[in-house]
C-alpha cells in the first residue's frame, strides 16, 4: 500500500497485451480465482484482442497467491518494496485524510502495517518455487526508464512499456487505488511528496529501516531477475 502501486497498474494495464489495472481485493487459490478475475475484467468490458495477461496487485496480507494451484496459467509474478520512512509516512497521511478514525492514521499503526506486509511477502517468495521479478518500487517514479525495459522482457511483451498510460474508468474511484488528481495526468509525475513535517517514533521507524534492509537482501538474493536503485 502506497508504493506507486496505482501508478503501475496503470502503466502496465495500458499494455496491448495486459488486461486490468486495478486493486480487485481477490485472493488466487485455487483455478476458480483466475475465473472471477475474467468475469470482473470483463464487466468492466471487453478483453483486449490477442492480449496474454490478466493483471491484479494484492497489498495486504488478507490475500492470498498460491501459484501452484492455479492451473497451468502463464503466471508472471512481480515483486517490490517501497522505503519505510516515505511510504509510513503517506499510509498515515491517506488514512488522517478520512473522515471516520482510522487505524492507519496513527504512524505507530501503519508502520506496523509495512513492517508485517514486507515480512510476509519475504514468507511467499521463501516458499513459493515460482520464479519472481523483484524492483525498488521507486524506480517507477524515480528512473522509469531503468524499469520499464526490464518489466517488459520479464514479460515478454512485443512492444515497449511506456511512460504515458491511460486513465481508465476506475481511476482514481475510492478501493480501486490511489484516488489524487496525479493519476488522472496520463503520466509519471516525478515530483515527490512532502511529509517533512509529520513524525515517526525513532524506535518505530528504525525496526520498519531494519526489517526492510533485511528483507529486500533476501528478496533480491531469491529473484530469478531485479531491478533497484
Amino acid at each position: 500500500m502506497r508504493a506507486y502501486t496505482s501508478l503501475a497498474g496503470h502503466i502496465l494495464g495500458s499494455h496491448p497485451q495486459i488486461n486490468g489495472y486495478y486493486e480487485m481485493h481477490m485472493s488466487y487459490e485455487d483455478v476458480s480465482a483466475l475465473d472471477r478475475q475474467r468475469e470482473a475484467l470483463q464487466q468492466d468490458g471487453a478483453l483486449k484482442k490477442n492480449s496474454r495477461y490478466l493483471f491484479d496487485k494484492l497489498l495486504h496480507n488478507d490475500y492470498r497467491l498460491k501459484p501452484g494451484r492455479l492451473g497451468p496459467a502463464d503466471i508472471k509474478i512481480l515483486v517490490a518494496l517501497a522505503e519505510p520512512e516515505h511510504t509510513i509516512k503517506s499510509i498515515v497521511h491517506l488514512f488522517r485524510q478520512k473522515p471516520d478514525p482510522d487505524l492507519y492514521a496513527s504512524p505507530v499503526e501503519a508502520a506496523k502495517y509495512y513492517v508485517e506486509r514486507v515480512q510476509a511477502l519475504v514468507d511467499f517468495c521463501r516458499m513459493t518455487d515460482w520464479p519472481y521479478f523483484y524492483f525498488d518500487a521507486e524506480l517507477w517514479q524515480h528512473a522509469p526508464e531503468r524499469l520499464l525495459p526490464g518489466l517488459a522482457a520479464w514479460l515478454q511483451l512485443d512492444s515497449p512499456l511506456s511512460e504515458r498510460y491511460e486513465v481508465f474508468g476506475h481511476t482514481g474511484k475510492a478501493r480501486k487505488g490511489d484516488a489524487s488528481a496525479r493519476l488522472r495526468s496520463g503520466r509519471i509525475d516525478r515530483t515527490r511528496s512532502d511529509y517533512s513535517e509529520m513524525a515517526i517514533p525513532q524506535d518505530v521507524l528504525e525496526r520498519a529501516r531494519k526489517v526492510y534492509r533485511e528483507c529486500r537482501a533476501q528478496l533480491i538474493a531469491g529473484a530469478a531477475d531485479s531491478v533497484c536503485l
